[in-house]
């Protein structure tokens, strides 16, 4: 007969969102089931976020040692060893990996079961020949990379997140389907270590951000050698390792085959809910996830979905999020509700694009009234010292001059995009970010400075110049 576990909690998944849920609860003495099927630390660890941003990393010395000669210094053209590159990559995947690993948790005081979990009953999960029946489930188990139906793709070799990260050789020539954050990351960072590069995109790419500041990002890409095609629609694949064909069809019915080294797609994320037996337990989910409320449960009243699994955006800070959210529910019974048109994403290609609330078009398509605020890099005199004015911010005011929305596309637009996420998270006003004191000179100025053109119009208005003029008259 299986050994039953009755924690208060089983969470299933050990990505961002699971660790977080397990930790927190234990630290607060409560028991925990932890299951994961595959590597601690989940998609962010092993194969999104962190990799992504080492490579990104070594890319970015690659092209400062190509950009130094504009400063007066010279170094000639960068030697790349592309496997030391995958080295380091994989280095900072292991100096992480302990602060997720099962000897940390079971540390914590969790109870880790390295096995696939399928659900029984509404009550009782199975997994590793146990059954864990908890008070309560949370339910993390997170996505796993799109592959679509193109003609040929299942028989081509291709490459996705989870394997570009193990190639040893740099491609001759890297074809990326799909222009959103991943491909965009991935084209600029095998381009600047040696790899000709042609990315392929049905739509637009970066098509989800401003148009404004996402064609920064895409004038950098192409200056850079990236070959973006845009409106182009895959037909089919083949070939084999080394030598990929693919057929495209573009807007204007003109055809071609690109032809390349390497292929990956990287066209999004599919929620990992096959294997969980969902229906056993009465948990309702779709294409898209696993559909939960704003307070994040599911339609089985014992269980919560979060991070990528919950059927939103697929967002390593937003499981994060989800994890605190549910931690408060479960533990101390309080009420949560999921926040609307305030979380942040940056796409971290260089320039990186960051956003947080709405954009101009989805404030008007809301019915918002507003105002759009802008102000260029090159106006800022941090950004002329650093060589780096390409890039501009955008600030969507409401009424009463409340920020309901910014993006910032340019250097360091990555961390800049924490102060507006403050900002905007706390309901501030363009008053609030013109008010506060930034040292000089800081790129964060922009932001600053972007707020302050909200008042200009007044400096014209015949009453406050009326109004200037009487009180000049007492000396």
């Amino acid at each position: 007969m299986a050994e039953i576990l009755t924690p208060d909690i089983c969470v299933i998944g050990a990505g961002s969102g699971g660790l977080t849920t397990a930790a927190a609860s234990a630290a607060f003495g409560v028991p925990v089931v932890l299951i994961e099927r595959g590597r601690m630390g989940g998609d962010c660890l092993n194969y999104g976020c962190v990799p992504s941003k080492a490579l990104l990393a070594a890319a970015h010395h690659a092209a400062a040692i190509r950009e130094a000669p504009r400063f007066g210094v010279s170094a000639g053209e960068p030697q790349i060893d592309f496997a030391a590159v995958q080295r380091h990559v994989a280095d900072v995947i292991a100096t992480i990996a302990p602060n997720d690993s099962v000897e940390r948790f079971e540390g914590l005081g969790v109870t880790v079961l390295k096995a696939s979990a399928a659900f029984v009953d509404a009550r009782t999960v199975s997994a590793g020949g146990r059954l864990v029946r908890p008070r309560r489930f949370v339910i993390a188990a997170g996505s796993s990379p799109l592959v679509p139906p193109i003609e040929g793709l299942a028989e081509t070799p291709h490459l996705t997140n989870e394997t570009i990260f193990g190639l040893t050789t740099c491609p001759e020539h890297l074809v990326i389907i799909g222009g959103g954050p991943i491909g965009m990351e991935m084209a600029q960072a095998h381009r600047r270590l040696g790899a000709k590069v042609t990315l392929l995109d049905g739509e637009t790419a970066l098509g989800r951000e401003d148009a404004d500041l996402a064609a920064v990002v895409l004038d950098r890409l192409r200056a850079e050698g990236v070959t973006i095609e845009e409106r182009t629609r895959v037909v089919r694949v083949a070939g084999e390792a080394g030598r990929i064909q693919v057929d495209v069809e573009r807007r204007d019915g003109s055809t071609a085959t690109i032809e390349g080294s390497h292929l990956l797609v990287a066209v999004g994320r599919s929620p990992n809910v096959e294997g969980l037996n969902l229906e056993a337990a009465g948990i309702d989910y779709d294409k898209r996830g696993i559909t939960v409320g704003r307070d994040l449960r599911t339609s089985n009243r014992r269980a919560y979905a979060i991070g990528d699994i919950a059927g939103g955006p697929q967002f390593t800070h937003l499981a994060n999020l989800h994890a605190g959210l549910v931690v408060r529910a479960i533990l101390f019974r309080l009420p949560i509700r999921t926040p609307r048109d305030t979380l942040p994403r940056v796409t971290y290609t260089d320039p990186p694009l960051g956003q947080v609330g709405l954009t101009a078009v989805e404030a008007d398509a809301q019915g918002i009234t507003a105002e759009v605020l802008t102000w260029p890099y090159g106006e800022n005199d941090r950004a002329q010292t650093e060589r780096r004015t390409e890039g501009l911010i955008k600030l969507v005011v409401g009424r009463r001059g409340r920020l309901v929305g910014a993006g910032i596309v340019g250097h360091a637009a990555d961390e800049i995009t924490n102060l507006l996420s403050l900002a905007i998270g706390k309901g501030l006003t363009v008053g609030d970010l013109r008010d506060f004191v930034s040292p000089y000179p800081t790129l964060s100025e922009i932001g600053k400075r972007a707020a302050t053109s909200y008042y200009v119009p007044y400096t014209r208005r015949p009453f406050v110049r009326r109004a200037i003029a009487f009180l000049r008259r007492f000396g």
